[in-house]
């Protein structure tokens, strides 16, 4: 049996073990930024130090970040082999259990082919995926220890926007020194046709008040005279795009870098079919920019979306009265050549000179945990993944894809002067921060094989 093989029939006998681990993992609510669940990030940290402890690795720390502890492993065992920084995160998003149908958001259940709970996909998932691949790797190769040397840092605040990964990165540098990141927090486009994401957006949380009255106040007494911030906010809203699909903001798409040829070419070469795209992400019809495809779209160009909208009585009795707020959050992807900098300035531009005279506002910017769009640049890790993922996914070709959301790719490829590759075993129909959230047993045992493969790429000599 050669190590291909041996490399798969090791997940396949295994398939059960991982799926018991990853379901105990998951029954630990990890969700971030909810106080009252923070001691279970503490709970998450310590589970996964022990799980990579009895995967081999001999040093396993627990570092503490701003909203959530981290996780540090290291097995550098091969001297004079590379170094790879594996990225990852253990907290998971809030949840509404009473949009759950499958089962209760952290009692996974396998159905059909999928375990499903809170953070089987995104991204627990996808770090279970590494620790059975350094499994495989060693089994089907014989050594006691990878042929490369592995870090791991796995956050407990990335979906709180990082906010104490700059310092985690600055206090713990000289213990960070690696080759490359291989970012785990990413989409494959389909289970029939892998591809390797080569770029993350950039993105910009915005929330935006608008004052009316001072108080909410009766409608049958001031309707028709006192100034409705509902209906303001929704006159904003309604100028943010323009009949193109354009976002409005004075001078957004100056510095918007046009799609190279070999970028389009990149994303045409993936199949496509805009039926299969709607079943899939559960969305009703394709909107967007005119002029782009849909997968530009996603992945090459800028977006805004509404993730919020509040005012009112939007639950419970109606009380028949003029709202005296009414908020948005906005949700801004970045993308080649913007800064989230500049935008925010536009955006602050925008809604002053927008806003009409008789109401009031508070605008504020997530600029502290806002990320900067990252590409991929060619190097021997990107080459290696693509042989180890036609190994791992016993495909003939491995196309080229983005990720439509953000990460902090940017932030780790600056702070530590190393290469961002991205590697995830999710796809758009795991309902990633949705209800029945699920991952595909198959894709991950595929993920798993081809991080197995991707180690004994790179431990070969150049």
């Amino acid at each position: 049996m050669d190590a291909d093989d041996s490399v798969r029939e090791y997940l396949d006998a295994h398939t059960p073990l991982l799926l018991d681990r990853l379901a105990e993992w998951v029954r630990i609510p990890s969700v971030a930024g909810v106080p009252e669940r923070k001691h279970h990030l503490t709970r998450s940290a310590n589970w996964l130090a022990g799980e990579l402890r009895g995967a081999g690795f001999p040093i396993t720390e627990i570092w503490e970040g701003a909203e959530g502890p981290a996780v540090f492993a290291e097995w550098s065992g091969a001297p004079g082999a590379p170094t790879i920084l594996i990225y990852s995160h253990h907290d998971v998003r809030a949840v509404k259990d009473e949009n759950w149908d499958q089962t209760s958001p952290f009692d996974p259940v396998l159905r059909d082919g999928r375990l499903y709970g809170r953070g089987s996909s995104d991204a627990k998932g996808q770090v279970m995926a590494h620790v059975w691949g350094i499994r495989a790797h060693l089994d089907a190769t014989g050594r006691t220890a990878p042929d490369v040397n592995l870090k791991l840092i796995v956050e407990g605040e990335e979906e709180a926007g990082s906010p104490g990964l700059a310092d985690l990165l600055q206090a713990h540098r000289a213990r960070l020194d690696a080759d490359a990141v291989v970012f785990s927090d990413t989409l494959l486009w389909r289970a029939e046709h892998p591809a390797i994401c080569t770029s993350i957006r950039g993105m910009l949380g915005a929330h935006l008040e608008v004052y009316g009255p001072f108080t909410d106040i009766h409608s049958g007494a001031v309707s028709g005279a006192a100034p409705n911030p509902a209906l303001e906010l929704s006159r904003l809203l309604a100028q943010l795009h323009d009949q193109k699909g354009r976002i409005t903001f004075p001078g957004f798409y100056d510095d918007v870098e046009e799609i190279s040829q070999r970028r389009r070419a990149e994303l045409a070469a993936l199949p496509f079919d805009p039926q299969d795209w709607l079943e899939r992400s559960h969305t009703r019809s394709i909107v967007g920019e005119e002029g782009y495809t849909v997968l530009e779209r996603l992945w090459e160009r800028p977006a805004l979306e509404v993730i919020a909208l509040a005012a009112g009585d939007p639950i419970g009795v109606k009380r028949a009265a003029v709202p005296s707020m009414a908020s948005a959050d906005l949700s801004i992807r970045t993308v080649s050549g913007q800064s989230v900098q500049d935008v925010a300035d536009q955006v602050r531009r925008w809604v002053k000179e927008t806003i009409s005279d008789g109401y009031s506002y508070e605008l504020s910017l997530d600029t502290e945990t806002a990320q900067e769009f990252y590409r991929t640049p060619d190097s021997r890790v990107l080459d290696s993944l693509s042989t180890a993922m036609t190994k791992g996914f016993q495909s003939q070709e491995v196309g080229r894809m983005g990720n439509a959301g953000g990460g902090p790719a940017d932030l780790l490829s600056s702070a530590l002067k190393v290469p961002v590759v991205f590697f995830g075993t999710g796809l758009v129909e795991d309902n990633w921060h949705d209800s029945d959230e699920s991952v595909r047993v198959d894709i991950l045992k595929a993920g798993a094989a081809t991080l197995a493969f991707l180690w004994e790429e790179l431990g070969r000599p150049d």
